[in-house]
C-alpha cells in the first residue's frame, strides 16, 4: 500500500487494516457504494473545518471527548450506518488521526474492486467538463478500463497537462517543456 511522504508505516498498516475491515463488512451488507458516500461526506466535513481537523489529529482530546464531539457531528451532517460507526470506532480506539488515510484506503479498494483505475490529472486551470469527459476518454482508451481521475488545478503548471496513472507519467506541461528548451540552450553553449 502506498503511503504519503510524513506518515509513516504504522498509519499505512493501521489505514489499511481498517479499511479492509471497513470493506469487508460493508461487502458483506452490500452498502459498500453506501459507505463510500458517507466516507466522502464526512471528508467534505473534515477539508472545509480546521477545528474538526485539529479534534482528528489532536492527541490532547480523550478518546470519550473525541468520541462525543464526533457522534453529534455524525448525527449533524446525516451520516448513519457502518460509516458512522467505523468513524466512532475510530474515535473510541484513539485512531482518529489515521482517519484520512483509512478513508483513502477504503475508496482504494472500492476502485481496486469494481476494476476502476486512479488516474491524477493536474492542469493549469480548470478545464470545461466536455475537457474532462475527453480527458476520461482518452485515459479509458489507453488503460482499456474504466477510469476514475483525481483532477488538479496547479498554475504553475502554465497551461498543459500532467497524467500519472499508476507507475506511467505523461507530463506535457508547458513548464516542462520551457525547462527543458533552456536545458538544451545551455548545453549548446
Amino acid at each position: 500500500m502506498a503511503q504519503s511522504g510524513s506518515e509513516g508505516p504504522l498509519v499505512a498498516g493501521v489505514a489499511g487494516r481498517y479499511a479492509l475491515a471497513l470493506y469487508e463488512l460493508a461487502r458483506d451488507a452490500r452498502q459498500v457504494d453506501e459507505v463510500a458516500k458517507n466516507l466522502d461526506t464526512f471528508g467534505d466535513l473534515l477539508r472545509e473545518s480546521a477545528d474538526l481537523r485539529r479534534l482528528v489529529k489532536s492527541p490532547a482530546f480523550s478518546a470519550k471527548e473525541q468520541t462525543a464531539a464526533i457522534s453529534a457531528l455524525l448525527d449533524k451532517a446525516g451520516i448513519t450506518g457502518l460509516a458512522a460507526n467505523f468513524i466512532k470506532l475510530s474515535a473510541a480506539n484513539r485512531r482518529l488521526f489515521a482517519l484520512p488515510d483509512m478513508m483513502r484506503a477504503y475508496r482504494e479498494k472500492v476502485r481496486e474492486s469494481k476494476g476502476i483505475l486512479r488516474a491524477e490529472v493536474r492542469v493549469a486551470e480548470k478545464p470545461s467538463d466536455a475537457i474532462v469527459e475527453e480527458i476520461k476518454a482518452s485515459l479509458r482508451e489507453v488503460a482499456k478500463a474504466e477510469v476514475e481521475i483525481d483532477l488538479q488545478i496547479d498554475p504553475s503548471l502554465i497551461g498543459g497537462i500532467v497524467v500519472k496513472m499508476g507507475s506511467r507519467m505523461v507530463d506535457a506541461s508547458l513548464r516542462t517543456k520551457l525547462n527543458n528548451i533552456r536545458l538544451a540552450m545551455r548545453e549548446a553553449r
